[in-house]
């Protein structure tokens, strides 16, 4: 651990008083936590199965934290993937990052997913989805001559960003065009980009890639403003001045459902009567399994991603 990992600062204690409030709120969503009954492949298995996104969750789906750390890394030496190791302890917890370069420019995008679970949830669509997102692409992606792209496999997400703070006191001032991590990538027909009240350079280079695509503002993609209570590892480099957001998939016909749930979480916390709209009806639960996750939904946002590393170029 480095001594600026090893540094607590003011903002810090915000993060880690946010987190907790989020595991408090999920203790209160869900109930009385009952654990998944979902026993995950041999990864020697997945390591030689196809490597879609649909069939990279089962690398992490339903494995402990420890396990679902360690097969990223499988993954990637298993691939002859050259990667980056980044570990990190604090009073908070511990764990490693692990990142990827693509490209040698020196304009950088970093896309992020963090790989670990809340206790009692499989986690295939918070955040194994994403994860195998990111590990489809960056054996594809294209990047220009001056750019280069960072896959960043974060751990301790849920500890209220933890390994994204580490690494980004510990990461070097570099020329970062914009960050974007992945959350809830599986379901729906729509993307957001969230966290996303103001205008930047980066920004515009991810709404002109999305129409790029085909995709229309407010009808299948949609820019929202800063989410209370939710959050993700964006907001680690959002603090130090970076342009980073959000990026989801939502399903259109629960766009009325999610508003009202994202931007009033804790009035609809305590509704009984309100039901969780897709995909938050399976966050954080044992419901979070691969059988709920849409392959449309893993191809779209990995072409969004395509999409967005051409354009930045």
């Amino acid at each position: 651990m480095s001594a600026k990992a090893a540094r607590f600062s003011v903002r810090d204690v915000g993060f880690y008083l946010r987190g907790r409030i989020n595991s408090g709120l999920s203790r209160i969503l869900n109930g009385p936590r009952r654990h998944h009954a979902i026993t995950p492949p041999p990864l020697a298995d997945v390591l030689r199965g196809p490597r879609d996104p649909r069939a990279l969750v089962a690398l992490l789906e339903a494995r402990t934290n420890p396990a679902r750390e360690a097969a990223v890394a499988t993954y990637l030496t298993a691939r002859g993937v050259p990667f980056r190791r980044h570990r990190f302890a604090t009073f908070e917890g511990h764990g490693e990052n692990f990142s990827v370069d693509v490209g040698s420019g020196d304009r950088l995008v970093v896309l992020v997913a963090h790989h670990d679970a809340v206790p009692g949830s499989p986690g295939a669509n918070d955040n194994a989805a994403a994860v195998a997102i990111l590990l489809h692409l960056l054996e594809r992606v294209r990047v220009g001559p001056a750019l280069r792209v960072r896959f960043l496999f974060t751990a301790a997400e849920e500890l209220g960003y933890l390994g994204a703070r580490a690494y980004v006191k510990d990461m070097d001032q570099e020329a970062i065009a914009g960050v974007l991590s992945l959350e809830l990538c599986g379901i729906g027909d729509s993307l957001a980009v969230w966290d996303a009240a103001e205008d930047t350079a980066f920004l515009a280079r991810v709404r002109a890639a999305f129409e790029a695509c085909g995709l229309r503002a407010n009808e299948t993609y949609h820019q929202v403003g800063r989410i209370p209570v939710f959050g993700s590892d964006h907001r680690a480099f959002a603090a130090v001045g970076i342009p980073a957001y959000g990026l989801t998939v939502i399903p259109t016909a629960e766009a009325d459902g999610l508003r009202q749930f994202i931007f009033s979480p804790v009035r609809s916390a305590f509704r009984q009567l309100v039901r969780r709209p897709v995909p938050f009806d399976t966050y954080h639960t044992p419901a979070d399994t691969a059988a709920t996750l849409q392959p449309a939904a893993l191809t779209a946002v990995a072409g969004a991603l395509e999409a967005i590393v051409s354009e930045v170029r």
